[in-house]
């Protein structure tokens, strides 16, 4: 490993679906199921059958697969004492999507508003990478460097065959369902920081987007904190699966 791999600090955010034990449809507890985790590693996400891991920044790679099994771990135990399941995938089979709910947050209920069946149809998970690079000019540099790696990346993490009950023939159906949002998918070409920050900003004013957060591109400068996205992996499964 570089010195430069080295020193670069990597963290992971993980989305699980939350489902019942007995049934194993998707259910809207991932509330409770937060009420039993710490706050500074978990939290909610739009629908309210979701709930999202988030691991300490890690320079070694080692330290970061500890921090993921740990915290997958975590949420099992929770989620077994309440009846319920964590399920480490883009998308699962059985869900009743008229029992979904968004989670109590302003900004998702806004979503909702101007986004409607999109925002209800969220019901997936995904798995975002965060690198560190606080030069925001070698950033935006940076996300053109990865863009030839992310369909070999997508490949890699499929997990997500099934929608609401049906074989859909896609190995990742939940990029489908996400592809809809205006701002996913591929970035296109931006010379600097200043110019990329120039469209964030029309796309905010323009009402387009509501906020920098919704910049979906398949990788990105954070909008949050000085690294670079990786966006388009599915929730990839794993021992810790409990259903």
């Amino acid at each position: 490993m570089t010195e430069l791999a080295r020193d670069m600090a990597v963290g992971v955010e993980e989305e699980f679906h939350v489902v019942d034990l007995e049934t194993r449809q998707l259910v809207p507890r991932a509330g409770l199921l937060l009420q039993q985790l710490p706050p500074d590693r978990f939290t909610q996400e739009l629908q309210r059958s979701v709930v999202e891991a988030n691991t300490r920044p890690c320079t070694r790679l080692e330290d970061l697969s500890r921090e993921l099994t740990g915290l997958r771990a975590e949420a099992v135990a929770a989620a077994d004492g309440l009846g319920l399941g964590v399920v480490a995938a883009g998308a699962v089979p059985l869900v009743d999507a008229e029992t979904m709910k968004i989670s109590p947050d302003p900004r998702y209920e806004q979503m909702l508003a101007d986004y409607q069946a999109l925002a209800r149809e969220q019901l997936i998970c995904g798995t975002q990478v965060h690198a560190e690079v606080r030069d925001r000019d070698l950033a935006v540099a940076v996300t053109h460097r990865l863009a030839p790696w992310l369909p070999p990346l997508l490949a890699l993490s499929c997990s997500s065959p099934y929608w609401m009950g049906a074989d859909t023939g896609y190995a990742s159906f939940r990029s489908m369902v996400w592809q809809r949002w205006p701002t996913a998918g591929p970035v296109e070409h931006f010379e600097s920081a200043e110019e990329y920050d120039a469209m964030v900003d029309e796309l905010v004013r323009s009402g387009v987007i509501s906020d920098p957060g919704m910049l979906y591109f398949d990788v990105r400068p954070s909008a949050h904190v000085p690294t670079v996205e990786l966006r388009v992996c599915d929730a990839c499964p794993g021992w810790t699966t409990s259903c």
